[in-house]
């Protein structure tokens, strides 16, 4: 696997543009204001995957001109969202630079096939968001199916995760699946979408500075050259100007790794700590799960069931106060309890089902 988008040594990829091309006069007054960042691409979808009928499903084909003047006028590489063959053979044929496929495709392998093989033997940057659910094999699998069709330049963008209930971000980032898709493929150029992400202007810089600061390859960003007139996802939308001067222009770009002796010094330090603590972490689970065994093992003989909701109920609120005290949040210590008490359920049905004391 190449680069899929090539820039200057230690720059970030820029992929800026507004939510959907809306108008020809909405889409050169963007690339007027875009412009002067120089990014590397220019976005904005044709072709817009509603969750419901009736809202903007994007302007199609009508807008292919416009989107090809922003390219001869300003020198600017376009890109859009392709969901289907169609989408790739109209878009190729229109001379876009780069396509991504989004997270209501990626989902379905069946989808990313077709478009892939559409793609087959097109040497530009074809990139691939995160599929809404958390799942790092699907978002993998979509990747390597691209790659399977002969595409030598694809990136993964990551724009968060679909999520049930109240949560501060439009998108939960779970910033732990990107980190390991790309230990899994670690050639893989990583693009964090802040605006899907976030949803609102206010979460835009510290988003980016995480992405940054996790070593990210670049940004896409949805701007609009008036947000409070966008016809789809307006509240997630921001102007050029606040992109420039209150996103771009306060990052701190943070270096990889330090030659540094006195860094390396104290780091391996705090490291081989990390690491004793982590391997007591797992041997207090493992007790953990000694005791689900011996529990499971009583409730056998009394011929009582494995869950009990009022004792989970009880465990989650406890550990929720608990952690609230330590100042973990919420989202962690659930995955944690959660991931403890279904390995627990698990050592309990074996132990349940292994003829022995109580039958």
């Amino acid at each position: 696997m190449k680069a899929a988008i090539e820039c200057k040594p230690g720059a970030k990829v820029l992929i800026l543009g507004p939510c959907s091309a809306e108008s020809e006069t909405q889409m050169r007054q963007a690339a007027v204001q875009i412009s002067e960042m120089r990014p590397d691409f220019i976005r904005a979808g044709l072709w817009k995957p509603r969750t419901r009928p009736g809202h903007f499903e994007g302007m199609g084909e009508r807008a292919l001109p416009w989107m090809q003047q922003i390219q001869r006028e300003f020198g600017l590489k376009i890109c859009t969202e392709v969901a289907n063959a169609r989408h790739v053979e109209t878009v190729l044929k229109a001379g876009f630079d780069a396509v991504w496929i989004g997270a209501r495709t990626s989902v379905n392998p069946f989808y990313v096939s077709e478009i892939a093989e559409a793609l087959t033997g097109v040497d530009i940057p074809v990139m691939v968001k995160n599929p809404i659910n958390p799942d790092v094999h699907l978002w993998q699998g979509a990747i390597e199916r691209v790659l399977g069709a002969g595409i030598e330049r694809v990136a993964a963008i990551h724009r968060g995760f679909s999520f049930y209930g109240n949560a501060v971000y439009r998108n939960v980032p779970r910033w732990q699946i990107p980190i390991e898709l790309k230990r899994r493929l670690p050639n893989l150029q990583m693009i964090a979408d802040i605006s899907h992400i976030g949803g609102r202007p206010e979460y835009l810089l510290e988003i980016a500075q995480i992405a940054y600061d996790l070593n990210f390859d670049g940004l896409m960003a949805e701007l609009h050259p008036d947000p409070t007139q966008a016809r789809s996802d307006a509240d997630q939308q921001v102007t050029p100007a606040y992109f420039r001067d209150h996103i771009l222009s306060h990052l701190v770009e943070r270096r990889a790794f330090s030659e540094d002796g006195e860094f390396n010094a104290l780091v391996e330090k705090i490291r081989d700590r990390i690491d004793q603590v982590d391997s007591d972490i797992l041997r207090l689970i493992s007790n953990r799960m000694e005791l689900a065994e011996q529990i499971g093992r009583v409730k056998k003989k009394f011929g009582v069931s494995i869950f009990q909701p009022p004792r989970w109920e009880q465990i989650v609120q406890r550990l929720l106060d608990d952690g609230r005290e330590l100042v973990l949040s919420e989202e962690f210590i659930f995955s944690l309890i959660e991931a403890i008490h279904i390995e627990s359920i698990q050592r309990q049905s074996k132990q349940m089902n292994v003829p022995g004391e109580g039958e």
